[in-house]
């Protein structure tokens, strides 16, 4: 049975060691939302550095989710100290559980929170693309599939939950059926 994959990336407004109160809250947010994504019906597993160390991300020992990556328009720090960045990677059984567990709950709440912590870009911030069973995606197949969305819009190896496809490459509503003709695009 194929798994649905999860990037997310975002560019955060200042770096992830900055001491003031917003970042704190992120963390804060951001550690809560985890362990509720992490009881969500549906949600497999996430990538997670084995040091876990807050903010090494580059460089960190992510073992089988690879080696960690960036897209090419992040322009902003690359140690513990500049690293300006939040992202996921994540499995899930079906793209109904991802989209209840992203706009439901406290992930809900964050994300009406988001521009109090993340830069406005002209990029895509999610997506998805499908995996054979016991398939682990890498940061680098996160960082390709978005930058191919980002090039060439939602299709089968790189969409959004706004325009999704199935795993056998047709579009698809959230519910994992066809959306109606005039959604499709």
């Amino acid at each position: 049975m194929p798994h649905l994959v999860l990037y997310t990336f975002g560019v955060l407004k200042s770096p992830l060691a900055d001491p003031t109160p917003a970042t704190h809250e992120f963390y804060d947010i951001g550690e809560a939302v985890y362990r509720k994504i992490g009881q969500h019906p549906g949600y497999l597993a996430r990538a997670e550095a084995a040091d876990g160390d807050r903010g090494a991300l580059f460089g960190a020992d992510w073992g089988a989710w690879g080696e960690f990556a960036v897209p090419t328009w992040y322009g902003k720090g690359r140690t513990v100290e500049t690293t300006a960045l939040a992202t996921t990677l994540s499995l899930w059984t079906d793209l109904r559980s991802a989209f209840d567990a992203v706009y439901t709950g406290l992930h809900r709440e964050a994300l009406n929170r988001r521009y109090d912590w993340f830069e406005r870009t002209a990029h895509p911030n999610h997506v998805f693309w499908w995996v054979s069973d016991g398939v682990i995606p890498t940061w680098q197949d996160g960082v390709s599939r978005l930058e191919h969305l980002h090039d060439h819009g939602s299709a089968p190896h790189a969409f959004t939950f706004h325009h999704p496809f199935a795993p056998d490459g047709t579009p698809a509503g959230v519910n994992g059926v066809a959306p109606k003709s005039d959604q499709v695009r």
